[in-house]
């Protein structure tokens, strides 16, 4: 692009930009709420023309890109998302006409096509992208009409990622993912060899996919080289360099500082304590890169606290039907913060549920502390809010005595100035519903937060305002959230939900991401006994025999990839424990002492070190594990 001008009706998205994107790179484009990042796509896609400038793409550019919208249809899920790769499609309808016609050289010619294209296994490469994403094995068979908004959405995505592609176009990709599948997917593109052009409000995804960011900002395009963390970096030492900004910077570095103090000095848990004061320092190095953020809110607890605040006795939470998690024996203190983890469908969402109240425990018993006060966000909020009303007649609903110009200011700090504040929410965007549904739990001052993804939708300003806004807040929190960089910044414990029931989980999210991985590795090894039993019950002694026979020859072409498997995974096993024990030294408040600068020094050397060699070996071991299901995909299909 040079010197591209784009307008959408009245509104000017690019004035004079430019920007250049090579072969094989990974860019982020980030910015502002309705700063036309979306609509940039949509140029890139052909749909709408620059008003000026000259921009290019190279002839014969294979794109794919996430469609936001799936219209219900009877269509089989895996064929839906088999539908990407539309070559593939083409090839395999000339073939069935061919078959008809019974010509016999067109038809030996569509066979090598579709060898060429990977058509033999392109079903199982489908239901891969589903399990991936969340999906059961059951599900690849069912009607697109049968899955909800969100999981439709995450078809799409899955039959983006089918599409055959050399530049892959993605739009918030993670709105609808929980952790686990999020974690999938970043994994699947940092293996992915063509361009990629990403939006997203994730920073940790940012961090972990791409190595530029393109910043949409006052109608020019900025390219960055590096990851989000860079940019935020780079940008905090422009913005530095204002004077007139300099003593906001010096306040907010302090507050965090601060902070930082007061949680080292009560950090229980040696590898998440170690974990969150990195990236409290983090958020300290790059706090100028944010002081012109339009957003800076609080949540201010009740003043009245019980303890505790709640518990639960063999409580069995679920629905009439089917208790999802049994005999949990919950006591919460005023303070705890919680985040849940867990694989999709385990029951974090319906634990939230059973915490609010929404849905009542089948069994056991709950008791509520005299002056429990619960702050719940989930996505249905924003569904529950008057759209005809504007967020000052919400806030007017729920406190009748405030001042006009107290909840003008109040929702000022929640980016809604001026006539915003008075527009009616049907008018509003996704993040802009979230930040009222927000503003309205904050007014209320509880003293228990229950957060079931607050983020979706919300971008990295007002994500960073949410992290700051939690970390100041003096109540219980548990929250559920794919959004790393949140988990990290606010919670002191983790919980996983997991096999019906709810235990304490005592690594951090990398220490989460290995279990993640080793629950898919069992879950595959499981079922691979129950489908041989299958087919067995259906052969003869000789079939049998031949089959035996043809299994010994698959395991001799896997040995190779498994031991390898195998080697990394000790490997990684060994690093680990060394980096744990590192970590817990450091988690040691003694090591911070004046006397120990050396001493910490050196660990600090060690840890990224072993850091640094995790990175490495997780990445091998990503790489051979690919290359083994995929030869076990390839096997499953020729057999």
């Amino acid at each position: 692009m040079q010197q591209v001008s784009l307008h959408r009706g009245p509104l000017a998205i690019l004035e004079q930009a430019d920007l250049t994107i090579h072969q094989g790179w990974k860019v982020g484009l980030i910015g502002a709420n309705g700063a036309g990042k979306s609509t940039l796509f949509s140029m890139i896609l052909g749909q709408l023309q620059p008003d000026g400038g000259d921009f290019q793409l190279p002839s014969q550019l294979r794109i794919a890109h996430m469609a936001q919208e799936v219209d219900a249809s009877e269509r089989r899920a895996v064929d839906y998302v088999l539908d990407g790769d539309e070559l593939l499609r083409q090839v395999q309808h000339q073939l069935t006409v061919a078959e008809a016609a019974d010509d016999a050289h067109r038809i030996a010619e569509l066979h090598a096509k579709l060898e060429d294209l990977h058509g033999y296994s392109a079903e199982s490469r489908a239901r891969q992208l589903l399990a991936g994403l969340g999906f059961s094995e059951a599900d690849g068979d069912k009607p697109v009409r049968a899955f909800s908004g969100g999981w439709r959405i995450r078809l799409n995505l899955a039959r983006a990622l089918m599409c055959p592609s050399d530049l892959l176009l993605l739009d918030e990709p993670t709105n609808h993912l929980d952790l686990d599948a999020t974690i999938w997917l970043e994994q699947w593109l940092r293996q992915y060899p063509g361009t990629l052009l990403l939006i997203s409000h994730d920073r940790d995804f940012l961090d972990s996919v791409v190595g530029h960011v393109a910043h949409l900002h006052q109608r020019k395009l900025e390219l960055y080289k590096g990851n989000y963390t860079a940019f935020e970096l780079l940008r905090a030492e422009r913005l530095a360099q204002q004077q007139a900004q300099f003593q906001k910077q010096q306040q907010r570095v302090a507050e965090i500082e601060s902070f930082v103090r007061r949680f080292r000095a009560k950090a229980s848990k040696a590898k998440q304590a170690q974990s969150r004061l990195k990236e409290l320092e983090r958020m300290e190095r790059i706090a100028p890169a944010h002081i012109d953020s339009p957003f800076r809110f609080t949540f201010q607890s009740s003043d009245k606290v019980s303890n505790p605040l709640l518990t639960f006795e063999k409580a069995d939470c679920g629905y009439t039907d089917k208790a999802i998690l049994r005999e949990l024996n919950i006591n919460l203190a005023p303070g705890a913060r919680i985040g849940l983890l867990g694989p999709n469908g385990a029951g974090k969402s319906t634990l939230i549920k059973s915490l609010v109240g929404d849905q009542p425990l089948l069994a056991g018993v709950r008791h509520d502390g005299e002056h429990l006060r619960v702050g719940y966000f989930a996505q249905h909020q924003l569904e529950a809010l008057d759209l005809e009303a504007s967020p000052a007649l919400h806030l007017q609903r729920l406190a009748p005595k405030a001042s006009d110009q107290e909840i003008r200011t109040y929702l000022g700090a929640f980016g809604f100035h001026g006539d915003d504040a008075l527009e009616p929410v049907k008018r509003f965007s996704g993040g802009e519903k979230a930040r009222v549904a927000l503003a309205l739990i904050a007014w209320q001052k509880p003293n228990l937060l229950l957060l079931d993804e607050p983020t979706n939708h919300l971008d990295l300003e007002v994500r960073h305002a949410l992290t700051l806004a939690l970390q100041g807040f003096e109540g219980a929190l548990i929250l559920v959230s794919h959004d790393r960089n949140l988990l990290r910044n606010t919670v002191d414990e983790f919980w996983l939900v997991a096999n019906g029931t709810v235990e304490p989980f005592n690594g951090d999210l990398n220490d989460y991401q290995s279990w993640l991985l080793e629950q898919r590795r069992n879950e595959r090894k499981a079922e691979q006994p129950a489908e041989t039993e299958r087919e067995n019950r259906s052969l003869s002694a000789a079939e049998r025999k031949e089959q035996k026979r043809q299994q010994a020859a698959q395991r001799a072409k896997l040995r190779p990839l498994k031991q390898a498997v195998e080697k990394l995974e000790a490997q990684l096993e060994q690093v680990q424990n060394a980096l744990a024990e590192v970590e817990q030294s450091l988690a040691e408040p003694s090591i911070y002492d004046d006397s120990n600068k050396l001493k910490l020094k050196d660990l600090l050397a060690e840890q990224a070190k072993y850091s640094k060699q995790v990175d490495s070996i997780e990445a091998d071991w990503l790489e051979q594990l690919e290359a083994l299901e995929e030869l076990e995909a390839q096997l499953a299909e020729e057999g």
